[in-house]
């Protein structure tokens, strides 16, 4: 099948929030777990490649993108969409900006466009600035991010510094004009210089309006929210054949791990939440894991029964992370966390759970590279963004959710199952 649109994010909880929302249209939705090295093959109408650069330095992150880029480009896509955070995490050097100057160099474009709205989550976009729920970006609890603390919600002052030519911005009264509106006033910000634009979205109305203004952009980029309604767009044009394929859900054991390397907001509510409910869990203390390993955990594991979806995390609140952090520093804390929790998994998979929970999108990396993931097919989404996906780990059939921090409801873990389990 050739692939119609492809797809670029910069962690794993992105790809799948990314394609679980593509998979609302019912057609084949491919995930795959870094840049794939054998040519394309069994590929899908919309082909997700999920990197792990969003904290990369800059030559890396780059580099790796564009050879994700070249893989699609083989593929067949000639639609290309740059998915990021939809709290536009970044720091002042980048990656997104120069990902973006990246991508459209390669594809010749002149033009892209920046809207990480997502306003079913609470993500919003006004004269510029990003809204977390009712609070600027840069009230949020991402000010206190431990990787890429937000200090500004103006999100052309963000971009301005990571890129080369001009940035603008198109209002939410342009957008409220319509499509064509929106449409004209880009072509003259083009004709006028301006390659990257802010776009405001406040509604799901703004995005459906923004899709249909850009879908013939070799390069949109933004949070996953603004390109679900692209496939819709796809089918009415002919771009995307009205008989493309679909994917069944495929039956899986009811043994499952929850593991959660998150310290966002959210779900440090859901863990408490779980934990309430008389969960079994087992908290990872990074400083105790200096000095023991994962061995203590491991062990707990063990002697756990997976029909009751164990729970490991390490989520804690930023004080906490900030003493650990500034004790071992903020790389060694983050890898040690992922680590253990990645050799839970296997241990996990070995023991016979075939539902894996992940929260965090570090830790999803480091989960799926551990379970040696490299496909991943989508299926029923559980929150939005935040989907079941379908793979398989050392000739097993594999149900992996990889959730993005601050997504879900406080009852997801428990959603999560049942989810599935009433498919």
């Amino acid at each position: 099948m050739t692939t119609v649109l492809g797809c670029i994010a910069d962690d794993f909880t992105g790809a799948t929030d990314l394609a679980g929302l593509l998979a609302r249209s019912g057609v084949r939705v491919s995930l795959r777990i870094g840049v794939p090295t054998e040519p394309p093959s069994d590929t899908g109408p919309f082909e997700v490649i999920a990197l792990k650069s969003r904290t990369a330095p800059v030559a890396e992150a780059v580099a790796e993108t564009r050879a994700a880029l070249a893989w699609l480009r083989k593929a067949g896509a000639n639609r290309f969409f740059w998915k990021y955070c939809s709290t536009f995490d970044s720091t002042m050097e980048g990656n997104i900006g120069p990902v973006a100057e990246a991508l459209m160099a390669d594809l010749g474009a002149e033009q892209t466009i920046y809207c990480p709205a997502f306003p079913e989550n609470g993500r919003s976009i006004f004269m510029g600035n990003l809204f977390v729920g009712q609070q600027l970006l840069a009230e949020s609890p991402m000010k206190d991010h431990p990787l890429t603390p937000m200090r500004d919600s103006n999100l052309m002052r963000l971009l301005e510094p990571q890129v080369t030519k001009p940035v603008g911005l198109a209002s939410r009264l342009t957008v409220a004009g319509g499509a064509t509106a929106l449409r004209a006033e880009l072509e003259k910000m083009k004709m006028d210089g301006i390659a990257h634009v802010i776009v405001d979205a406040v509604a799901d109305e703004d995005l459906a309006i923004i899709a249909q203004a850009c879908q013939d952009m070799p390069l949109i980029t933004g949070g996953s929210a603004v390109a679900m309604p692209l496939p819709t767009l796809y089918l009415a044009d002919g771009t995307l054949a009205a008989d493309a394929p679909k994917v069944p859900t495929p039956k899986v054991a009811d043994e499952a791990i929850i593991l959660s390397g998150s310290c966002s907001d959210m779900t440090n509510a859901q863990v408490a939440e779980y934990i309430a409910q008389g969960s079994p869990s087992y908290r990872l203390d990074p400083i105790a894991l200096t000095q023991t390993g994962a061995d203590p955990v491991l062990a707990w594991l063990s002697a756990q029964d997976l029909g009751k979806a164990p729970l490991i995390y390490a989520t804690a609140d930023p004080c906490k992370v900030k003493a650990a952090q500034e004790k071992f520093g903020v790389t060694a804390v983050g890898e040690l966390i992922e680590q253990t929790l990645a050799a839970c998994a296997v241990a996990a998979r070995d023991a016979g759970a075939r539902r894996i929970i992940v929260a965090g999108g570090e830790t999803s990396g480091a989960v799926t590279k551990a379970l040696d993931v490299t496909q991943l097919d989508i299926g029923v989404e559980i929150a939005p963004g935040v989907p079941w996906t379908f793979c398989h780990s050392q000739g097993h059939q594999i149900a992996l959710t990889l959730k993005s921090g601050n997504f879900g409801t406080k009852t997801f873990f428990a959603d999560a199952q049942a989810k599935l389990s009433n498919l």
